[in-house]
């Protein structure tokens, strides 16, 4: 039986009194696209840097890749990728210079440098713009080769933080044509989203409100369960329970 990329069990953040990650308890198999969604504020972010290494937990228990979050951080941010919206390449850095920057954080060799730049630059269609400044590229692109270099040392795990935010429909669909290919290559693709329709393209989701899991099953059995005609519905029908819990 493969091992699982990802276990937590009760993992919690808290910030002085404010409880940002509630409990959460949930596995995640090795090759998986597993999603996370939520609104704004619901703990995505949150419980994705716990799992990163790059925040320590208030209580709880984790292991990413195998590795331990509360002691092993260094051991996990050397298996894992990482992309997020707001910051995941330098726009005054060419497309290639990005690409040997961060393969040269990853550990890549200057042969291996070489040989990914060109797959990838390549792979993306990119050759005319390779010497190109990122910052010049349209959003679209900057997110398909944000996420290209977030997986060129082959991660075991890559962690997306909302990928897709302000992107247009079909250029979501161009990346998560991305992603599935990651995934067909055995890397397991953990991604927070508040975008609905995204859901239909994980394995497993689960759905974060206050920051605790309130549900998490197959999009399929989602909607069976909470005899909804679209994720939307399931997303209402549970931020309405965390309201009416509240009061």
């Amino acid at each position: 039986m493969e091992e699982k990329a990802i276990i937590c069990k009760d993992l919690t953040k808290q910030f002085g009194d404010f409880v940002a990650v509630n409990k959460i308890s949930f596995e995640v198999d090795s090759g998986e696209i597993f999603g996370f969604l939520g609104a704004n504020g619901a703990g995505k972010t949150t419980a994705m840097r716990m799992l990163c290494g790059l925040s320590f937990p208030s209580s709880g228990e984790a292991t990413v890749a195998g590795f331990n979050v509360f002691n092993q951080q260094e051991k996990i941010k050397r298996n894992i990728g990482y992309m997020s919206q707001k910051f995941s390449l330098y726009e005054n850095l060419s497309i290639l210079e990005n690409i040997e920057f961060f393969g040269g954080i990853y550990g890549l060799s200057d042969r291996q440098l070489k040989e990914k730049g060109e797959e990838l630059v390549n792979t993306l269609r990119l050759q005319k713009e390779a010497k190109k400044m990122v910052g010049e590229l349209p959003l679209g692109w900057k997110q398909k080769l944000a996420f290209s270099v977030a997986i060129i040392h082959k991660p075991k795990i890559v962690f997306l933080d909302e990928p897709t935010g302000g992107v247009d429909p079909i250029t979501r669909r161009q990346f998560w044509d991305l992603i599935y290919k990651a995934a067909d290559d055995g890397i397991t693709v953990f991604v927070t989203t508040h975008y609905m329709d995204e859901a239909e393209y994980c394995n497993r989701i689960s759905i974060m409100v206050d920051g605790r899991i309130d549900a998490l099953d197959t999009p399929t059995n989602l909607k069976k369960q909470f005899s909804a005609e679209t994720m939307n519905d399931v997303f209402y029908e549970l931020a309405r329970g965390a309201k009416r819990s509240d009061n």
